[in-house]
């Protein structure tokens, strides 16, 4: 497909799927506020063999072209579990990125939605990755912070872009920073003690990776439950489990994991954090090679800031105070290595209860990000 001298492709080959997952690279190049991810991970998550995600879902990309340059990317998703789930023909628009040109962005657009409707969708929305886990959204406030490694970061012109080509707004995620005070209040340690103390739960804390892994099962059995009833989520398979525990446990610090277990051993919540890697990536350039790992290793070892990537509670129990009692644990660890800030990840801006407890503590909400929909 043709408009003027901008050619929409579709990416069929290995060395057009390298093109795709390296474009951000060139686009984001001059950007001091973007965060490469690591080229390997995102090469896997494209890759059939590779993301288990691939079973239950439909999956194309393009890129755009001009005057010999890739100026633009997009992929589609069909997920049948989350159809199965929902009962909605709605598709998924992934992985938007171009540069600033309204052309580029419809022909993108078009050639995934058309390839969406040839499926039965009657709806495209977001950016939407494969899962929960993967890209969501593009950015609307907050485009001169630098974000987190398990969120979004995008240029200002992508939703204006999207808005130009008949989206609108779907969902918001809300982002804080939150500092932490040298001590808590008394009233917010006894508060934890008689939540533990009426519900006869108890705290596990990790010190190694193994004693981790060991638990991860548990944890995303839970992840499950908890998240069930969140915008854009469906259960992950045990393949998709294992493929998310593989990815992450290498950069993962035990004693930022807290599961909270009921009397009986169940898991009823977990929260997990980890040092900020934001910085180190950027120093790696979406490689661990040559020195990319010393850059992350050292970023693990030493520093004043963590990134708080997911908290989840059984459904059960949510509005009895067992998220406050999780961050009570991770600030009891979190200050005594020297820790000051905490950046959240995205949590939808109806979630008043996760945003009430954020304010909690000395807080900014600095960034917004969005997902979009539109009838096809």
């Amino acid at each position: 497909m043709k408009t003027n001298e901008l050619e929409v492709r579709r990416v069929t080959s290995k060395r057009e799927v390298r093109q795709f997952a390296r474009l951000p690279y060139t686009l984001y190049a001059d950007d001091r506020f973007w965060v490469p991810p690591m080229l390997a991970d995102e090469l896997a998550l494209l890759d059939p063999q590779r993301n288990p995600a691939h079973a239950f879902c439909d999956f194309a990309m393009w890129t755009a072209h001009r005057s010999g340059r890739c100026v633009g990317r997009v992929a589609a998703i069909v997920n049948h579990r989350w159809i199965a789930k929902n009962g909605r023909q709605w598709g998924r628009i992934s992985r938007f990125d171009c540069e600033d040109d309204l052309d580029v962005a419809r022909g993108l657009l078009d050639a995934a939605e058309n390839w969406l409707r040839e499926r039965g969708m009657t709806v495209a929305h977001g950016p939407l990755g494969f899962t929960n886990l993967d890209h969501q959204g593009v950015l609307i406030e907050g485009f001169d912070r630098l974000p987190s490694v398990g969120s979004e970061y995008s240029k200002a012109h992508y939703h204006r872009l999207l808005e130009q080509c008949g989206y609108a707004k779907e969902q918001d995620w809300l982002e804080f920073r939150l500092t932490l005070a040298p001590s808590l209040p008394e009233k917010s340690l006894r508060v934890a003690e008689a939540i533990k103390t009426r519900f006869g739960l108890s705290v596990r804390h990790f010190r190694t990776k193994k004693e981790l892994r060991a638990y991860a099962p548990r944890i995303f059995d839970l992840f499950n439950q908890a998240f069930a009833q969140l915008f854009g989520s469906y259960d992950f398979t045990p393949e998709l489990q294992r493929f998310y525990i593989d990815k992450y446990m290498p950069i993962l610090v035990p004693q930022y994991v807290k599961v909270v277990e009921d009397s009986e051993g169940q898991t009823v919540g977990f929260i997990i954090a980890l040092p900020t890697l934001s910085r180190a990536l950027q120093k790696a350039g979406g490689s661990l090679w040559p020195m990319g790992w010393w850059h992350v290793a050292q970023a693990l070892r030493r520093t004043n800031e963590i990134d708080l990537l997911l908290t989840g509670v059984r459904p059960d129990l949510q509005k009895m105070g067992v998220a406050a009692l999780l961050m009570n644990e991770l600030w009891k660890t979190a200050t005594q290595n020297g820790v000051q800030f905490v950046e959240t990840t995205g949590m939808l801006e109806e979630n008043r209860v996760a945003i009430q407890m954020w304010k909690s503590f000395a807080h900014e909400q600095h960034k917004r990000k969005r997902s979009y929909w539109k009838e096809l």
